[in-house]
């Protein structure tokens, strides 16, 4: 049964009330594959546009957007994060490793937030290196591990 639909079938929001606060975490990540000619401009683990510095900018982007995902997504709970927190980093293969971690005492879970923290900040990387290369793949954004709430998961 899908949670966001009423006896009707219509589009609801999950009610909440009865269910305890609990500590709750989520940790997503986004991967951006840059082409040489903007991964040229990587300087000390930090890529510079005409923008200004990438790397910190989409940190910046992903943690207000985590602020509003209850805007950004029709029925998820507006919630207030104890704590978000955005890490870049190049992988071995110079790829964009984008990791976003939410955490929240609340009576529903915070994966969405993690998610789309980390969206956004991806978006953000492009949107500020695009005029060096439009080559550039926002490859996948997924969930790595969420605690709190009915079960755990934690990606193998």
């Amino acid at each position: 049964m899908l949670t966001h639909l009423d006896d009707q079938n219509n589009p609801s929001m999950v009610d909440v009330s009865g269910k305890s606060v609990t500590y709750r975490t989520a940790t997503a990540q986004s991967i951006v594959v840059l082409p040489t000619e903007v991964l040229q401009h990587l300087v000390n683990g930090e890529l510079q546009s005409k923008k200004g510095s990438v790397f910190q900018t989409a940190i910046i982007a992903g943690i207000m957007a985590a602020k509003k995902t209850g805007d950004l997504i029709p029925l998820c709970h507006p919630l207030g994060m104890d704590n978000c927190k955005v890490t870049i980093k190049l992988s071995a293969n110079n790829e964009v490793v984008i990791e976003c971690t939410a955490s929240i005492s609340a009576k529903t879970g915070i994966e969405m937030e993690a998610l789309v923290g980390a969206s956004i900040a991806a978006l953000t990387v492009y949107d500020m290196c695009k005029a060096m290369s439009h080559d550039i793949v926002i490859k996948e954004t997924k969930l790595i591990a969420k605690t709190g709430g009915k079960r755990d998961f934690k990606r193998a």
